[in-house]
């Protein structure tokens, strides 16, 4: 059997992403490691599979005025990805794009598709691809530029307004940065650093973590320190658990914790002192956390299935010094590493998440004691997830209510964000190149 070529797998993962629904972080990883593929053949990979995902409303546009008939589906995604590679990727030449794309299509579909595909491909070499100023519409120009659903944006502007939206969008086209999580009872941030750079990977501070570190070059994987001594974790996620404000000795409710970046920190934060009680609905997830806990050296962590709908039936209420209810969403915030989210999501997913949410945080909350504190957070961007859906939360439970210190402790660079509201504080990618993310903190009184 002839090895595959890095753009024939490439079509295959875009046409199972966008035909089937497959996952494309979970796709390009096995992908990885069921070929032979050097580093630049992985970056190439990469590239073209995220890159036509995140662009592929706008490849639709520039491709509509070239293609009359429709067409298979993996035609159709073997077309997109040549457009993206001729667009956006300069060291690409384009010759070199179209040739194997015929190539790939003659091998797939026989002569009449290569020809159909060449013909298609140098006419947009010879015409050059449509430009956007005919989209009069703003909220169709921000999606049509951006590759964002139109309900999404509509929905975005009615929300924030136009300028937030546009940001939001546009940064969601950018790559995101790796930031990286130090185990404080094992090793300094300070001390970590300096083996950092000398394996020559250059960080810098975060400022939502004490612990935590961005990459500017170098891969962290590599590292002598990873795993089990720095963990991957975005620095917005980061913030919440700072902001459970978790101390050794407490008893600590984790009600979502998979993949047990969150969790981990939690016990970090309380020096591996007390008691946290970790769940998840999927053993295959709670695994994931007990691996991390184990990694890490992490033992008061006690992590098990259990739908947290339940908690009551598990916990006596009153039980628990500190609650992280890191709610399933969304994921409306995370559309940097998970591009497809956006075209598999719709208005109605985003309803009934919030009812499961409202679920959760009624179960969970009278398991914490009187003063005690319960941190909600999201990664997502939407106003009915958060902050409305906290507003309506309080408005039936006059026992509880947004700690005003909470606010108080945020870092500085979080201090004047457009985000701040009454009930929480939303995060969008924008503000640290980071994922969008929303937290508050409630106090049982």
């Amino acid at each position: 059997m002839s090895k595959k070529s890095v753009r024939e797998i490439a079509l295959k993962l875009l046409n199972q992403v966008g035909e089937s629904g497959g996952f494309s972080h979970i796709l390009i990883n096995q992908a990885i490691s069921n070929n032979d593929l050097s580093n630049q053949d992985k970056g190439l990979l990469t590239e073209i599979v995220y890159g036509t995902l995140q662009r592929k409303l706008t490849l639709e546009y520039y491709l509509n005025p070239f293609v009359k008939k429709r067409t298979k589906p993996w035609v159709k995604w073997l077309l997109y990805m040549s457009i993206y590679q001729m667009v956006y990727l300069e060291r690409v030449p384009d010759h070199a794009v179209i040739n194997e794309s015929v190539t790939i299509a003659k091998k797939r579909g026989g002569k009449g598709t290569s020809g159909f595909v060449n013909g298609v491909l140098r006419n947009v070499q010879r015409q050059g691809v449509p430009k956007t100023d005919e989209v009069k519409d703003p909220i169709e120009k921000i999606a049509v530029e951006t590759s964002h659903p139109y309900w999404l944006v509509k929905r975005w502007v009615n929300m924030y307004g136009e300028s937030i939206t546009r940001d939001m969008c546009e940064s969601n086209l950018d790559s995101k940065k790796i930031s990286i999580r130090v185990q404080p009872l094992k090793n300094s941030v300070e001390k970590v650093e300096k083996i950092l750079e000398e394996e020559g990977i250059e960080t810098n501070r975060s400022e939502l973590s004490q612990q935590g570190l961005n990459i500017l070059s170098g891969n962290p994987l590599h590292s002598q320190l990873f795993p089990n001594e720095i963990t991957i974790q975005d620095e917005t996620s980061m913030l919440v658990s700072e902001m459970v404000d978790a101390q050794p000795g407490m008893m600590v409710l984790d009600a979502c914790s998979a993949p047990g970046g969150k969790t981990t920190h939690l016990a970090e934060k309380m020096r591996n002192d007390g008691v946290i009680f970790a769940y998840d609905l999927h053993d295959k997830k709670v695994k994931l956390v007990k691996e991390k806990a184990e990694q890490l050296d992490l033992t008061i962590i006690n992590s098990s299935s259990q739908d947290s709908r339940h908690l009551h039936e598990v916990h006596e209420e009153g039980m628990f010094d500190r609650i992280l209810l890191d709610a399933p969403c969304s994921g409306l915030g995370v559309l940097r590493s998970k591009p497809d989210i956006k075209y598999h999501k719709s208005e109605n997913d985003i309803y009934d998440l919030a009812k499961i949410q409202r679920e959760l945080l009624e179960s969970v909350f009278p398991l914490l004691k009187s003063n005690g504190t319960l941190v909600y957070s999201t990664c997502t961007v939407d106003r009915h997830e958060n902050e409305e859906q906290i507003k309506s939360f309080l408005d039936e439970h006059p026992e509880l209510k947004v700690d005003s210190t909470f606010f108080e402790q945020l870092p500085e660079s979080c201090q004047s964000l457009d985000g701040i509201s009454d009930y929480g504080i939303q995060i969008f990618p924008q503000d640290f190149n980071a994922d969008g993310f929303f937290l508050t903190r409630l106090v049982k009184v």
